[in-house]
């Protein structure tokens, strides 16, 4: 509660200190070119599939737009994503976070789709993200949509609790150079290149490479943990368009030199080194998408992609890993008010994971189908007042069979100023690798209640199992919009989650280990005898006193109620504790000043209630961006992340015992210039 009142404190402060500055400077003409008004009025696609006015769509939706990562300072798409309600993001690592919505986080949160321009990036041999993996020159990113509740009846198995789709800019809209470069404390040194062309009038492309080296955490104990992230990455996209047909063809390719440690407190096997692992990892992908637009009403899509990429961090992971993706749509307007979307989607996954000390699967190598098919449509009961929009989507998955994820929303819009919108919908979670083809050793277990305490450590060990289903959530929404003025707007919106056969965990008979030092094991197989109720409440604000002055605030409130067995919940924080690693409050400020076209601050107060699993307090903290431009295309500018403390801790792995390390204040300064 102290951390929560210095927030609340500081935010006066802030809005008394802006206040003197705006009586005392006079700035010519509107800085932003955005009014609110015309913020709500951003188009939106991942909703629905197709182009839609924000303000229109009937979904818990926030948009992150380039102006908005640019002065966050935000130098990772996780760190963009603390932006928005209904979003936890915790770094782990330096190369490694956790990110989900409303609740259920951890590194490989399980019940979040993650796209880049619509090419899924959920991985389906761990279920779950990398995000060390997820980048590009952020500079090219044209906006991040983030959508709170199920999506599934789109997008498919594993949308439950929300998608985030990473949209790049077009080539047309990157033209020229761009350079920029800087370096700091623990932003070590980074830089970016981009160039943009046209081959004709018809075709534009460009070229990017970015590359950065982020300094080592140190744990709660001043240790080296030895995760150095140096990374390099690079890039293409080019764009034709020929009458009524849009073609893109993208690429990328990236390295990342990484390292972490094993908590050998938590796990002690042979052959993990005491003083931290190094590894790497790399890949690429490609995409090529056909668009063919007859009007406003009717178009097709047809978007293919290939990924591949190689992870090696011994003993924590060593796996090669490829997908193929074909996905394709349709839409049409029928019978006047019916506008319907439909898709056929099938993905191919192949993946071979390598023994290590800790983990084995079997098989080693494994390729993976899944078929979808899926149709929407958006009925006008009332014509531009009331509108029921109703779908469903069908998946078949080599892990849980037919799955069925339908949908149902209801929009009111009395008058321009307000919109009430509703919803029900069904979504699942199916089973990944990890859950059926594994045997690993994840933790020791000593001093819990029901287990012996013996002079030899008692090691869980989990054993994959094909008797383990899809976890399956009926979720109900409800959310309104107020545009209170042409400068301020509110957006609020409420949920109530029932998830039902959720993984859980049974144990099996202790029996001795092989080899020295001496041990005992326990299996532990997954089964979906776990359920939870959650709900909670997502409120944002957006107010512009001043044409130069943005203020933009978020809360978000979150209660979990998990039922699972009491020895899971002590030793599972993915699911049986749950509920003690979502924290209950998150509260987000941000003030955006402009002193003249030349000059800018923009600061960003956050408060994250604790994290009751991990012994992690609740935490204030702030980031600071000055900028300056002295001549026209150049800029720059001075960074400070979490500037409140020397460090503070945020999350923990939940998967292999990793040591566990702060973040610490940074401070980095750098320079763009466009040409």
């Amino acid at each position: 509660m102290l951390s929560l009142l210095k927030f609340l404190i500081l935010i006066v402060i802030f809005f008394a200190a802006d206040n003197v500055v705006a009586v005392n400077k006079s700035v010519e003409g509107a800085l932003f070119d955005l009014s609110i008004e015309d913020l709500m009025q951003i188009e939106v696609t991942t909703v629905s599939r197709r182009s839609q006015k924000l303000s229109e769509v009937p979904s818990a939706v926030f948009v992150i737009t380039q102006e908005d990562i640019q002065r966050s300072g935000a130098t990772s798409i996780p760190d963009a994503l603390r932006m928005a309600p209904g979003v936890q993001v915790e770094r782990v690592s330096t190369d490694k976070w956790a990110v989900s919505i409303r609740g259920f986080n951890g590194v490989y949160a399980n019940k979040l789709q993650v796209l880049m321009d619509g090419r899924s990036v959920y991985n389906p041999m761990f279920a779950g993200v990398q995000w060390e993996q997820q980048d590009t020159l952020l500079e090219d990113i044209e906006r991040i949509e983030v959508i709170r509740g199920p999506a599934a009846a789109v997008w498919g198995a594993n949308a439950v609790n929300g998608v985030i789709n990473i949209i790049t800019k077009q080539a047309a809209d990157t033209q020229g150079s761009l350079l920029t470069a800087g370096g700091g404390s623990f932003e070590q040194g980074f830089f970016g290149a981009r160039y943009g062309g046209k081959i004709n009038e018809a075709t534009p492309f460009r070229f990017y490479a970015k590359g950065f080296t982020r300094d080592r955490l140190t744990s709660t104990t001043g240790d080296n943990i030895h995760n150095q992230w140096h990374s390099a990455r690079g890039g293409f996209r080019l764009d034709h368009t020929r009458g009524i047909d849009q073609f893109t063809l993208q690429g990328d390719i990236f390295y990342n030199a990484h390292g972490d440690t094993v908590d050998r407190s938590q796990l002690n096997l042979p052959g993990i080194p005491q003083n931290g692992s190094r590894g790497h990892n790399e890949g690429g992908n490609i995409r090529l998408r056909w668009d063919r637009v007859y009007s406003e009403q009717s178009a097709i899509m047809l978007q293919i992609y290939y990924d591949r990429n190689r992870y090696r961090l011994v003993p924590i992971g060593d796996s090669d890993a490829e997908s193929f993706d074909v996905d394709f749509q349709h839409r049409l307007n029928f019978l006047e008010k019916h506008s319907v979307t439909w898709g056929l989607n099938y993905r191919l996954y192949h993946n071979t994971v390598f023994d290590s000390v800790i983990s084995q699967f079997t098989p080693r190598e494994q390729t993976n189908h899944q078929f979808g098919a899926f149709v929407r449509d958006e009925i006008s009961l009332l014509p531009e007042r009331l509108t029921l929009t109703i779908g469903t989507r069908l998946d078949h998955n080599d892990f849980s069979g037919l799955e069925v994820q339908p949908n149902a929303r209801l929009m009111w819009t009395p008058n321009s100023s307000n919109s009430v919108w509703m919803s029900i919908s069904r979504a699942v979670r199916i089973p990944s690798r990890a859950e059926q083809d594994v045997t690993a050793v994840v933790q020791q277990i000593q001093g819990l209640p029901g287990f012996p305490i013996l002079p030899v450590p008692i090691l869980a060990t989990i054993t994959g199992t094909n008797n383990f289903g899809s976890e399956k959530l009926i979720a109900y929404e409800v959310g309104y919009r107020h545009q209170i003025t042409p400068r301020a707007s509110v957006d609020i919106a409420g949920f109530v989650n029932d998830y039902s056969q959720l993984r859980d965990f049974s144990f099996g008979a202790l029996s001795a280990g092989v080899g020295l030092p001496g041990q005992i094991r326990i299996p532990v197989t997954a089964n979906n005898n776990a359920s939870a109720l959650t709900y909670g409440l997502e409120v944002s604000a957006d107010w512009k006193p001043l044409n130069q002055w943005r203020l933009q605030a978020s809360y978000s409130y979150l209660n979990m109620d998990i039922d699972s067995s009491e020895l899971v919940k002590q030793l599972d924080p993915t699911t049986g504790g749950a509920d003690k690693v979502a924290p209950q409050h998150r509260l987000s400020f941000r003030s955006n000043y402009d002193f003249s076209e030349k000059l800018q601050l923009n600061l960003w107060l956050r408060y994250v209630s604790k994290i009751a699993f991990y012994n992690i307090p609740d935490y204030v903290t702030m980031d600071a961006r000055f900028s300056f431009k002295p001549v026209k295309h150049v800029e720059l500018f001075l960074m400070g992340q979490n500037l409140f403390s020397q460090n503070h801790r945020e999350f923990v792995s939940d998967t292999i015992p990793t040591l566990p390390g702060v973040i610490p204040r940074g401070i980095y300064a750098g320079v763009q210039w466009r040409f």
